[in-house]
């Protein structure tokens, strides 16, 4: 019979309660996964209630407070804060964001965050990335070219050629795609998933590239490719408006028309 939940010493429980100071009139309440694998203790769900009026005005600004003034064991990822290296995305009330651009105006007054889902988790909100890169850099992410590259000048392409990639090469690998997808949950050993197939699309279609052929051929695979079943969560997710899942179906027309 199959098992739907959690073993129990992954369940969480409840943590510590940090109270606001007595007069606060408005309250945030962020209620934030909290482990630590070292410790063997059961994951735990902290509760931190903060003053609305002392917030900064995204999800992270609310973390770097927590951590500066409150608990400062509290463990995330984050480094630009412009929505552009990925480092902090985690799942906020139910769904995967960038803590850096999402707004605390747009959530309610309890928010509730967690690590990203269905990753190892490292410490409190920091998943275990590993599979992830090892999967985007299992596509070969870069320029492939037996053509010599011309001695005074750079490998040029048009201007609609350059906008066909444009927007594939947005992406900032903060794997909320590919931790929002269920078949990613399930074979995520096997499947690529929608961030490493998005970069494998931005150079099948890039003009100066020359291994389409073989790229096609390595994804021509029943995992790797085709366990995308057009949930389309990825694209719901993506923090920067891409669509993995119209590169994905792309790639299955190519090897679609290979065999036609």
């Amino acid at each position: 019979m199959a098992e739907f939940r959690l073993p129990p010493n992954s369940r969480p429980v409840r943590g510590a309660t940090h109270r606001a100071a007595p007069g606060v009139r408005e309250l945030r309440t962020l209620r934030i996964y909290r482990y630590d694998p070292d410790s063997g203790a059961n994951p735990r769900i902290d509760v931190f209630e903060l003053d609305a009026r002392t917030l900064g005005p995204m999800v992270l600004d609310a973390l770097i407070q927590i951590k500066a003034a409150i608990d400062s064991s509290l463990t995330f990822r984050r480094s630009c804060r412009e929505g552009i290296c990925g480092s902090c995305a985690m799942n906020i009330n139910g769904i995967n964001r960038l803590a850096c651009t999402t707004s605390m105006q747009d959530l309610g007054a309890e928010i509730r965050i967690y690590p990203l889902p269905h990753l190892p988790v490292v410490k409190d909100l920091v998943g275990d990335l590993s599979t992830f890169y090892a999967q985007y850099a299992a596509v070969k992410p870069w320029l492939q070219a037996r053509t010599p590259a011309p001695p005074d000048h750079e490998r040029l392409q048009s201007k609609e050629e350059q906008e066909q990639i444009d927007r594939p090469a947005a992406c900032i690998l903060c794997a909320c795609c590919s931790t929002a997808c269920p078949s990613y949950w399930w074979n995520s050993e096997r499947y690529l998933g929608p961030a490493a197939l998005l970069a494998a699309y931005r150079w099948i279609i890039d003009s100066r590239d020359e291994a389409t052929g073989e790229r096609l051929d390595e994804l021509e695979d029943p995992f790797r490719l085709y366990r995308c079943h057009t949930i389309m969560n990825c694209t719901d997710v993506c923090p920067k408006d891409l669509n993995p899942a119209k590169a994905i179906a792309e790639i299955k027309k190519m090897l679609a028309g290979r065999h036609g």
